[in-house]
């Protein structure tokens, strides 16, 4: 057993080195034609891990068009994991996954992508020796005329990268390297966006100031929204709805204004005790 375990941290950390080669592999569709309250993700009974060993068990959520979802927990408790196997990053051992009515491509997560799925992995995986246009148009995907639009739609909503386009990623502040991770995901005009916590290393002042970023995409885009975050009210501020992960499992779900006002729930979760149902 102890082999196993070893082989499949081993094995998550390839991972997380993978997701560099697909984070320009964003959508060459655009967010048109998206009904409100669509259903563009399905995820049920999911189980997914690394060397045949489960990480996550029969998770269930959804997200729907102009709606941000958190994927709340703490460290450990599988939300990456969820992320990576939602864009067929990561394997599924058991149960399904649905992009825009279509299965997710666990064999080619590319396909998936081309759907209009873009994924911001929790390392950002920037080219820091390119300049933030240069690492901008390597999302860039599909017609030219679209090609624009995204481009500036995306420095619409992030308008701090203007005046940026000239430098190397590798010179910007983590709040700047952060908002090119972003941008680089919207200039796709993607349908899904999956955001692995973005306040990682980041002060909290300047999460403050990006999170409601993501609350502006759904709104304008008409985008649904996944993001991981451990600022867990700051998260909940800007989320229509969260689910909140331990241990492998989602043992908690709701409106994002319910779960404000359930702070012995989210700490039970967050500390690993027992959830009365009832109560939820």
């Amino acid at each position: 057993m102890k082999s196993k375990l070893k082989k499949a941290n081993a094995c998550e950390a390839n991972n997380k080195r993978q997701v560099k080669k697909v984070t320009d592999l964003t959508t060459e569709s655009s967010a048109e034609n998206i009904t409100d309250g669509e259903r563009l993700v399905e995820v049920n009974n999911l189980s997914a891990g690394y060397a045949g060993v489960a990480v996550i068990r029969g998770v269930n959520l959804h997200v729907s068009s102009g709606e941000v979802v958190a994927l709340l927990g703490p460290n450990g408790a599988g939300k990456t994991t969820t992320l990576l196997t939602t864009s067929g990053l990561l394997k599924a051992l058991e149960g399904s996954v649905t992009v825009l009515g279509e299965p997710s491509n666990f064999s080619a997560p590319h396909k998936t992508a081309r759907l209009g799925l873009a994924h911001v992995p929790e390392d950002r995986s920037l080219f820091f020796g390119l300049t933030v246009q240069e690492n901008l148009r390597l999302g860039l995907r599909g017609k030219r005329s679209d090609q624009n639009a995204g481009y500036e739609a995306a420095l619409d909503l992030l308008p701090a990268l203007r005046p940026l386009m000239n430098r190397r990623a590798g010179l910007l502040s983590g709040g700047e390297q952060q908002m090119l991770a972003m941008a680089r995901a919207l200039v796709s005009n993607p349908k899904v966006l999956l955001v692995d916590e973005m306040s990682l290393g980041l002060a909290p002042i300047i999460v403050e100031r990006l999170l409601p970023i993501v609350r502006d995409i759904a709104n304008e885009t008409g985008a649904g929204v996944l993001i991981v975050e451990q600022h867990v009210h700051l998260a909940l501020e800007v989320a229509d709805r969260a689910y909140v992960m331990s241990h492998g499992e989602i043992v908690l779900e709701g409106s994002a204004e319910e779960l404000m006002q359930r702070q012995d729930l989210l700490e039970a979760s967050y500390l690993g005790g027992e959830i009365d149902e009832e109560t939820s």
